[in-house]
């Protein structure tokens, strides 16, 4: 009798573990990812010096890649962290157009490496591609990204900062859901939103999230959970809301159909607030 109940104690214990939350560490954790951005951040503007392909080309490929990680059943992170790869890689080597899928590839296999428990082999992103590249290819390809990003694939995400900051503000899964959602968004415009870093979107789309859903202002405890004030996070949040008002108009479509599922509460489908009216 004894016995089962320790067994049933260190069941019960397990079954209440949340890997992320870790109140001793969680100020470290939030410092040092903080640190890690700027050093993982693509260079601003990088697009200007690449000849052969534009911004609107690498908002295709991110579309595609959301359809990827849709098809596989992959993490959002490794979404996210994809899309660092592409632009840190794009931000020091010129490529053709005809390799910008390549790279995305590479780039989504990697992450996959690096995110998933059980990632898909090289043959099926061949396949994804209508075997327009060969495994071979994949492979080089994948060994050079990884030497121009110098192996570090550690890089701090959007997503990562809005799971620090959901652990230390928790909100309905509505505000979480929609955050994640405009945090996407904001991956398929290089051109406006290179310029910030991860936890600036991070913090501007669980405002508008929170705004959107409970009409809450930014606090004093958010501005200490996250280290922005308002009017720092202002120049991201306005960028943030034009691209929410014009999601429904976009070209490339795949993140509002992801967003529209029942797994995501169908958040995409969500009125954005005409002004904000907390500026």
């Amino acid at each position: 009798m004894y016995e089962t109940s320790i067994m049933d104690m260190s069941i019960e214990a397990e079954q209440k573990i949340n890997v992320n939350h870790v109140p001793d560490y969680i100020e470290d954790i939030y410092k040092y990812l903080r640190e890690m951005e700027v050093k993982c951040k693509p260079k601003v503007g990088y697009m200007k010096k690449q000849p052969d392909i534009t911004n609107n080309m690498r908002a295709i490929l991110v579309d595609w890649l959301v359809e990827v990680g849709e098809e596989y059943k992959l993490q959002n992170e490794t979404l996210h962290l994809a899309v660092n790869y592409i632009d840190r890689f794009l931000s020091s080597m010129s490529v053709l157009r005809g390799k910008l899928q390549l790279v995305g590839t590479a780039a989504m296999l990697l992450a996959s490496k690096f995110e998933e428990i059980y990632p898909p082999e090289v043959a099926e992103f061949v396949y994804i591609t209508d075997d327009t590249y060969t495994k071979k290819q994949v492979l080089r390809m994948e060994h050079l990204v990884l030497k121009v990003l110098s192996f570090d694939l550690a890089a701090p995400t959007i997503n990562q900062f809005l799971s620090q900051y959901f652990l230390k503000q928790p909100a309905c899964s509505l505000v979480e859901n929609l955050a994640m959602y405009l945090g996407e968004l904001s991956l398929i415009d290089a051109d406006t939103y290179l310029k910030y870093l991860p936890s600036v979107i991070a913090a501007a789309a669980f405002q508008i999230a929170n705004y959107a859903i409970s009409g809450k202002t930014w606090t004093d405890s958010l501005a200490a959970i996250t280290g922005y004030t308002l009017e720092s996070i202002k120049p991201c949040l306005l960028d943030l809301h034009k691209t929410y008002c014009r999601a429904a108009q976009h070209t490339q479509q795949s993140i509002r159909e992801k967003y529209k599922t029942v797994k995501y509460h169908a958040v995409s489908l969500i009125d954005p607030p005409e002004t904000l009216d907390l500026l």
